[in-house]
């Protein structure tokens, strides 16, 4: 439901709402701070606000603290000197598109260049990640595992790694889908993994699905042994793709729906910041059933705390893994 401070329900009168920066700042205020402004460096209601021509900041009335800071201080638009009249229509722009949106595209819709908007989106990205969904899976759990890369047969000679069809030169990911029950959707969980062998896969399984549940997979032997903690149900698609309610049809739509926007929108991707266009795909995957307004909402109120820096965006270990 559309709250009273936010009343568009499209992307034309999102855009007319914020399009004055002191707008967009008391909306701002209104989503991070539900009870009133307070500090980011010690917590403290004490604060006061200062009227800078440039940059309206507040500060700490504490002693001991005397913190000054601005509604982007801490946030994803932290040190960004974009001003919330365009951050906030980019996050209605990927929050509500079907198959996300390229640099190229979002710099042309807000006037500034490439890189900046590259930048904007890997920010985003990073906000719709969701790790407090700590919760295990449960129920009936579909796993599968995909490849994302080219062709070999459409590279450069000098690149081909091998000839034919395979795996080489791709990245794994491994997608986990919990069903949904008669009064809700399917949702998923998905991230890159470094091998498909069972001494990777099977692990992120055991910290995803509580034990008891009943998991389906295809029959890729990395998923023997799952029987000791699961009802393990196999589907042998050399056979066939369904048997009764054994099938990973689930979650292979959503890797359809993925690799068109991979493909579809932006062609190439590094394999060191896939990891952030699965957590794009997965967050408005499982929020479908949301307004586009609803779902900009939710997505305002997770760009707390959710600071990146632009080395940490290019770092070759941004995630953990050395591509």
């Amino acid at each position: 439901m559309v709250t009273q401070e936010f009343p568009a329900t499209t992307l034309i009168e999102a855009v007319r709402f914020f399009s004055d920066e002191t707008v967009c700042r008391d909306f701002m205020v209104a989503r991070r701070w539900p009870s009133g402004v307070r500090c980011v460096a010690c917590n403290s209601d004490r604060v006061g606000f200062i009227n800078a021509k440039k940059s309206p900041v507040w500060h700490c009335k504490e002693k001991a603290c005397g913190e000054r800071f601005s509604i982007k201080r801490g946030t994803i638009f932290e040190d960004s000197p974009i001003s919330l009249t365009k951050w906030l229509p980019a996050l209605w722009l990927y929050t509500a598109g079907k198959k996300g949106r390229s640099s190229h595209q979002l710099a042309k819709d807000l006037g500034v260049t490439q890189k900046t908007a590259w930048f904007m989106s890997h920010r985003i990205r990073h906000a719709l990640n969701i790790p407090g969904d700590d919760d295990s899976m449960s129920g009936e759990v579909e796993v599968d595992e995909t490849f994302i890369g080219g062709k070999e047969k459409n590279k450069h000679a000098a690149k081909r790694q091998h000839r034919g069809r395979g795996p080489v030169g791709k990245a794994a990911v491994i997608g986990l889908l919990e069903r949904h029950g008669a009064d809700g959707h399917s949702t998923v969980r998905a991230r890159t993994v470094t091998t498909r062998r069972k001494r990777e896969l099977q692990p992120e399984i055991h910290a995803t699905v509580a034990p008891g549940s009943t998991v389906y997979t295809d029959a890729l032997k990395s998923y023997d042994g799952l029987e000791s903690a699961y009802i393990h149900g196999v589907i042998d698609h050399s056979e066939k793709y369904v048997e009764g309610r054994i099938h990973t049809n689930g979650i292979e739509n959503f890797w359809s729906l993925f690799k068109r926007c991979i493909y579809g929108t932006h062609h190439s991707v590094d394999p060191v910041h896939l990891d952030r266009y699965i957590d794009e795909t997965a967050y408005r995957f499982n929020s479908r059933g949301q307004t586009d307004a609803d779902r900009f909402l939710d997505a305002t109120s997770r760009t707390d705390g959710k600071r990146l820096t632009y080395k940490d965006l290019i770092g070759s270990q941004a995630f953990g893994y050395a591509w």
